[in-house]
């Protein structure tokens, strides 16, 4: 009967570990992208009610005011623009709507969507049916072109495609536009291997009146899912709008804040921005600048984070300029925190970053020497385990010598049965004698909990573990073991550790204790793979340092008793 039992018990386990395969298989990967239809659909490129060639009647309700008053009607959404200026880079792949000349488009080529399709890069910004999230600029006020009543700027280009040439190190994009005796550049400006860009407005007033007007910028993203967040670990990062202010300077804005309401502050320089999985859209203004920074949510459901700057004054027949820049890439720490303060905080590592910063420039360290993600979580483990060795030593002894006590804690129980009063008594005597401490065992989990939390979002929220390999089966440190074969080792670990910790003398709890690999190894089958190896190598450690101690004192007491 024991051995049909078995035989059944290993066949549920097989055919459990097979469909949860088959599971991970048809829904554990993000979805390809499908064909953009940007010309069939609304254009979020132009403003809500903006017609394209200047056909539509009234100001854009995307448009903010020179005091940035929150618009409270939107017009219709039309028709997206077919005649896109496509710029491209060896880092970026966009396209300009030259109504308005919004970023509507962008791709990151050093950035599969998926591995397993490398040619396919990550689309951030889109206009298509699957989403809409787009970078918007403009000069609004009293002569701002894009707040006039016929509709936002009908750009021109020489040209419908630019390409950053090999050996050429920076790309200008000029899209011009006249209106009543001013001429307009509004100049894009790439750099090779730069993800942020500077978007300028050169102002020419020709005309024989003063000219007056502000420049805005702003993002603007429907309510669908982040596209770069990983199904693999059941847990979301965060996906909406922040912010810098003097007093705080990474101040998230999420969607549910701005359904409750519109936010509005005046802030000198700083930055606006969106969050997802591993990637940030930011406006940068100019450090001087003082500007107002407000969110606001359309009639088309669609959530903007933007702010507008301070007024342009322009004398007749005088010229002059404003500029901002924008970055739409990889959440890369020393290249934000380059850019402006406080833009680094957007990896957001949770209320435990003063201790996953540390781990994550020890990983990186590490990483330069050895150049694998995986070898260096396998070095920072040994690392941990040697800081903490102390620590784990002493809780080791005492489960030693709670194991070396079993035999008299089971004539405890049998001496005073049900009465558990009387063998508590007894048994905190006898712990006592024994110089045991019955809570030492938890130590080293208590202490390794705040960094193995940190070192999980160090995993999750770092772009450089995005994709990451280690070896053979491990192509992506970032999401689940495909094979969840890492999980299972880690559970027989665990199981192995467990064998050498005394048995708990209460049965429920040791039942509960015997259960423990099981949960734990259902729980980490969607944990990110770096976090299990990391958990792995750890127990292996603690299996190795506990074997040793454990023999040790058990070799002692023998001499002792001889």
């Amino acid at each position: 009967m024991d051995i049909k039992r078995t035989i059944l018990i290993v066949a549920l386990a097989i055919v459990s570990y097979v469909m949860v395969l088959k599971w991970n298989q048809d829904y554990g990967q993000a979805a390809l992208p499908t064909q953009n239809t940007a010309a069939s659909t609304n254009n979020p490129g132009l403003p809500d009610g903006v017609p394209a060639g200047n056909a539509g009647a009234g100001a854009s309700a995307d448009v903010p005011s020179a005091t940035a008053e929150t618009r409270t009607a939107d017009l219709a959404p039309v028709a997206v623009s077919k005649d896109l200026i496509r710029v491209k880079t060896d880092v970026l792949d966009l396209a300009i709507d030259p109504v308005g000349g919004d970023v509507v488009q962008l791709n990151l080529p050093q950035y599969p969507r998926r591995q397993d399709h490398p040619d396919i890069p990550f689309q951030l910004f889109d206009n298509g049916a699957e989403r809409v999230y787009l970078a918007q600029s403009g000069l609004t006020g009293a002569n701002g072109p894009d707040a006039r009543s016929t509709g936002r700027p009908l750009y021109a280009a020489d040209q419908k495609r630019y390409q950053l040439a090999d050996g050429q190190d920076q790309l200008v994009v000029d899209l011009k536009f006249s209106d009543n005796g001013v001429n307009y550049i509004k100049r894009f400006s790439f750099k090779r291997g730069e993800y942020d860009l500077n978007v300028s407005y050169l102002i020419d007033n020709q005309s024989s009146q003063a000219w007056s007007g502000n420049m805005f910028a702003q993002l603007k993203r429907d309510a669908s899912s982040d596209p770069s967040s990983s199904t693999a670990t059941g847990t979301a990062t965060y996906l909406g709008a922040a912010l810098w202010t003097p007093s705080e300077p990474y101040k998230k804005v999420s969607m549910k804040d701005i359904d409750k309401g519109s936010l509005k502050e005046n802030v000198s320089g700083g930055w606006v921005a969106w969050l997802q999985h591993y990637f940030v859209t930011a406006w940068i203004p100019a450090k001087s600048d003082n500007n107002v920074v407000q969110t606001r949510k359309d009639s088309q459901g669609n959530y903007i984070i933007g702010y507008t700057g301070p007024a342009i004054s322009v004398p007749a027949g005088g010229k002059a300029e404003t500029s901002a820049m924008l970055y739409a890439g990889p959440k890369i720490q020393s290249k934000l925190k380059e850019l402006s303060p406080g833009l680094e905080l957007t990896v957001d590592y949770g209320f435990l970053w003063f201790i996953a910063q540390p781990i994550f420039w020890l990983l990186q360290h590490i990483h330069s020497l050895l150049g694998n993600w995986g070898w260096s979580i396998i070095v920072l483990t040994m690392l941990i385990k040697g800081l903490f060795f102390p620590l784990s030593a002493a809780s080791y002894r005492s489960m030693a010598r709670m194991r070396a006590v079993s035999p008299k804690l089971a004539a405890l129980k049998e001496r005073f049965g049900d009465d558990r009063q009387k063998m508590s008594q007894a048994m905190m005597e006898l712990y006592k004698k024994e110089k045991i401490n019955p809570l030492g065992g938890c130590l080293p989990i208590l202490v390794q909990m705040p960094v193995f939390l940190a070192l999980y979002w160090v995993l999750l929220e770092s772009v450089e573990m995005r994709q990451a390999p280690w070896m053979l089966w491990i192509t992506d440190l970032s999401i689940k073991d495909p094979f969840f074969i890492l999980p299972i080792i880690m559970g027989a670990t665990m199981f192995i550790q467990q064998r050498l910790n005394p048995t708990p003398p209460d049965p429920m709890q040791a039942k509960v204790m015997k259960m423990m690999p099981i949960i734990f190894t259902f729980f980490f089958l969607w944990f990110p793979a770096g976090l299990v190896l990391y958990w792995v190598v750890n127990n292996c450690l603690s299996i190795t340092q506990q074997w040793y101690i454990t023999r040790s004192i058990e070799a002692a007491n023998k001499k002792a008793a001889a």
